[in-house]
């Protein structure tokens, strides 16, 4: 399938690959896997979203930020193969920045996998970790990582 007509049909346009805030790039292939660096919740060059999630930041709002950094995550994809040629996701990672006693972090992971679903359809079902952490770069409440399969 044409991953880019179904983002259109959607109604979803990839951002920008969001400029790395350290020594490292968004994304890199070997071999027919495609593993992203930690997508935070940037939008037009600026942090969205800021603050430890049970404390500062909504379980909403968090989940809202993680469909934010899957967006990203695509983006890096798309601008290193392109996006058609994703087969299918084969791993997400996320981190929350949880406040102390905060458990909700696969709801708020839940952000990226059902936008990974809503594009990619049963090639976008995917195995999945979702971290509780004190701090994430720069302050965000979450990020997100992603391994794609890619046609050769």
């Amino acid at each position: 399938m044409a991953w880019t007509a179904r983002l259109a049909e959607l109604g979803i346009e990839l951002p920008p690959v969001a400029a790395p805030v350290a020594a490292y790039i968004p994304a890199v292939q070997t071999g027919s896997l495609v593993y992203t660096s930690g997508q935070i919740p940037i939008v037009g060059g600026k942090v969205a979203f800021t603050g430890k999630v049970g404390a500062d930041v909504s379980a909403e709002d968090a989940k809202a930020a993680a469909r934010i950094c899957a967006l990203n995550t695509l983006a890096a994809v798309h601008d290193l193969v392109g996006i058609d040629s994703v087969v299918r996701i084969v791993k997400v990672v996320g981190f929350v920045a949880s406040a102390d006693g905060f458990t909700g972090q696969p709801g708020v992971v839940n952000g990226a996998s059902e936008l990974y679903g809503e594009v990619f359809g049963d090639a976008g079902k995917h195995s999945r970790s979702a971290v509780g952490v004190s701090e994430l770069p720069l302050g965000v409440p979450v990020e997100v990582e992603l391994i794609v399969e890619v046609a050769p």
